[in-house]
C-alpha cells in the first residue's frame, strides 16, 4: 500500500463498541441546519452490518417512526457520527435480518433473543 493510503486509513480509526446484527443501538449524529449544528439521535435495531472492520464499514438501522418503518444506513467511521451506544445486545442466527421488515414489533422481539 502507498504511504498516503495507509496514513488516511490510520486517521479514520476511532473507538467503536462491538456492534452485531440483532443489537439495539442509539446513534448520535451531527446535522448542520443553516448555520447551526445539532445532534440527532436515532435508535433502532441493527439489521445488517457490511464490510467488517474496514474504513468503509456500514450498519443498517431499522426503527419505527409514527407507525412507519424507517431504515437508515450509517458509515461507522463518518466524522458526523459523534457517539454510538449499544443499548441491548441481541443474538441473531443470520448475518442479515432483512426478513424483519415484514414482521410486527412483537414478532421481532421474539425473533431476536437478548443476551
Amino acid at each position: 500500500m502507498s504511504k498516503k493510503l495507509e496514513k488516511f486509513k490510520n486517521s479514520q480509526k476511532k473507538e467503536l463498541p462491538e456492534i452485531n446484527t440483532g443489537d439495539r443501538v442509539r446513534i448520535h449524529q451531527k446535522i448542520k441546519v443553516e448555520n447551526n449544528e445539532r445532534v440527532q439521535i436515532s435508535e433502532g435495531l441493527v439489521i445488517a452490518r457490511k464490510h467488517g472492520n474496514e474504513n468503509t464499514a456500514t450498519i443498517t438501522i431499522r426503527e419505527v417512526v409514527d407507525k412507519v418503518g424507517v431504515e437508515k444506513i450509517f458509515p461507522l467511521h463518518s466524522p458526523t457520527i459523534e457517539k454510538i451506544e449499544v443499548i441491548k445486545k441481541g443474538e441473531a442466527r443470520k448475518s442479515k435480518l432483512y426478513y424483519l421488515r415484514d414482521k410486527s414489533r412483537k414478532e421481532i422481539r421474539q425473533k431476536t433473543k437478548q443476551k
